[in-house]
């Protein structure tokens, strides 16, 4: 029997300026190779701020360069948060490696209308 292997991406969201979970979220994510950008994933966060599978899980994660990009705006507009026009924040890009293609990788955002934070979670 081959190896199994147990590498995965996974990220959740939280709604810093109303201290929830950040329901409804969409965000897609990229590997990044030089200048080319291509897409492996989208979906939206579910009642937890989290999606409900890995982005991406065994053989599909690989060590390299990877972009989160998460539609804060749409969320916050959504929630009846009054946002100028432009909002100040609106797409939030995340760019991170993977180095370890057998370990867990969390990639949480922390945001509100202003500001975002992030971490490598467990």
């Amino acid at each position: 029997m081959g190896a199994i292997m147990a590498g995965r991406l996974t990220t959740h969201v939280l709604d810093t300026a109303r201290g929830i979970p950040a329901a409804g979220m969409a965000l897609a994510l990229y590997a990044l190779d030089g200048d080319a950008r291509v897409q492996l994933a989208t979906g939206r966060t579910n009642a937890n701020g989290r999606t409900d599978a890995p982005l991406l899980q065994g053989a599909a994660l690989r060590v390299g360069r990877y972009e989160l990009v998460f539609q804060i705006g749409e969320y916050f507009r959504a929630a009846g948060v009054a946002l100028a026009n432009p909002a100040f924040l609106d797409e939030v890009p995340l760019r991170f490696a993977i180095a370890d293609a057998a370990a867990h990788y969390h990639v949480p955002l922390l945001c509100s209308p202003w500001s975002y934070s992030t971490y490598r979670g467990s």
